[in-house]
Parts: C-alpha cells; structure tokens; sequence
C-alpha cells in the first residue's frame, strides 16, 4: 500500500454507520415546510412567517393579524409590563385567564415582582403599592391554594433583601428574565388552546421525542455516536431560538 493512500486513509473518518442510515432519510420538503411554518406561526413570529412562505413559495396558513396580538402580549411580559399584557390577553377572551388560575397567579406575581423592583430601588423607597397589590390581588387566590401561598410569601421575601447585589438562588431566580420568559411561554400556548388550535409547536414535541429515542436507544446498548446533535444551533455554536433571530 503506498504512502499517499494511507495518509488519504487517515484524513478521512468512517463515517458511523447510524449516521449513515441517518443520511439516507430524506423527509419531503412539504413536510418540512409545514413544521417550520407551524412553529413560525405557534411561537408567534409573523414577519419570519411571511418571509419562509414567500420563499419557500408556500401559502400563510392564517393572517398576520392574527399572531400580532400574541406577539405584543409577548414583548409586553418580556418588557415587564404585566398590566398591559393581562389587558391584551382579556380582549381577545377574559375566559383565558378565567380558566387558568395558576397562570392568572403567575401573571399576577409578576407584576408583583415589578412593583418591588421599583419600590425598592432606592433609598426613599416606599413599599406600600406592592402591599397593597399583594393583598388586593394575589393574598385571595393564595388564601385557597397551598402552592400559591409559598409562591406568594417567597416573593414578599424581596421586599427584605432588595436591593442586595447577590441573593439566595430562590430568590435571585424571581428577578431572572428566564421567569418573564417561561410564563409568556404559558400565556401563548394559553391562547392558542383558547383558540382551537395546537397549544404546542410540533417541532418542540418532535424535539422532545427524538431525545427521548436516544435516550432509550443508549440505556439499551445500541451502537449510536458519541454525539447526535440536533442541528439546531448557529454558526457559533449557539441555539437558533428567541425573537430576535426570527424575527431579523
């Protein structure tokens, strides 16, 4: 065997033969299309809907109009405006919150959060807007709910340790945008159900199946790669999610 032909040899990995069997899927492009437009139009993203159906040649499925509304309650939570985004929410169904108690609570406690940050951000602070929004608004639903009550009296707890440049884990979670972001999450998939339609993008479901498969796949000894990543990263190695990267 000559020299050349090892060193080629050498260069070239073998390919897993799992991630062979991968590349030789080949899903439609129609069946593609129709789960990125489906996350576009359930994560409410309707500028980056418009551009994919455009270029990928394909109809909206709804009108833009109808995921604006979505969008601005999202923008309003992650702004911290809960008044303005429960106000959004009740006009397009006051059933919505209604229903969902925990997610009325957890809007409410927000907005509680809110008033704290700002009565306690300076040395005249003044404390009375957020025990008064406490008691008025959220000491009445925690009176009948155990889980509530913990919730409540964990984010009173601020009012004693702000402002503080470091907090306990529980209590620095509170003033973590992570929160904002997870209950507009909730209020979305809220909406969506309230309107007939799937609570949940299909790509998220998907995503969950698949790491599922993998993790059963291993725990039983397949012969898998050390790593299956989903591909679903940029070019720096970060998530290819959030408003700003759709909606650019």
């Amino acid at each position: 065997m000559s020299s050349s032909t090892v060193s080629v040899s050498a260069a070239t990995p073998t390919q897993h033969p799992f991630q062979r069997k991968i590349d030789e899927v080949k899903p439609s492009k129609a069946d593609i299309n129709f789960v990125v437009m489906d996350y576009l139009i359930s994560e409410g993203y309707p500028r980056a809907a418009h551009k994919f159906a455009k270029e990928a040649n394909i109809q909206l499925p709804v009108q833009e109009d109808s995921i604006q509304s979505r969008v601005e309650i999202r923008r309003a939570i992650h702004a911290g405006d809960i008044d303005t985004a429960i106000n959004k929410i009740n006009d397009i169904n006051p059933q919505i919150l209604d229903t969902d108690p925990a997610l009325h609570f957890a809007l409410l406690r927000l907005q509680l959060i809110e008033l704290i940050r700002s009565c306690t951000s300076s040395a005249q602070s003044d404390i009375t807007p957020a025990l008064t929004f406490a008691s008025s608004q959220l000491a009445p639903r925690a009176a009948t709910n155990p889980a509530f009550l913990k919730d409540l009296e964990l984010t009173m707890s601020l009012l004693i340790f702000l402002p503080a440049e470091t907090l306990q884990p529980q209590l620095a979670d509170l003033l973590n945008p992570s929160l904002r972001r997870e209950v507009a999450s909730r209020v979305n998939e809220a909406i969506l159900t309230n309107m007939g339609a799937r609570g949940e993008a299909r790509l998220r479901s998907l995503v969950r199946l698949r790491l599922w498969a993998e993790q059963k796949a291993r725990e039983t000894g397949k012969d898998l790669p050390p790593e299956l990543p989903l591909g679903l990263l940029d070019t720096d190695g970060n998530p290819v999610e959030g408003e700003d990267a759709m909606e650019s």
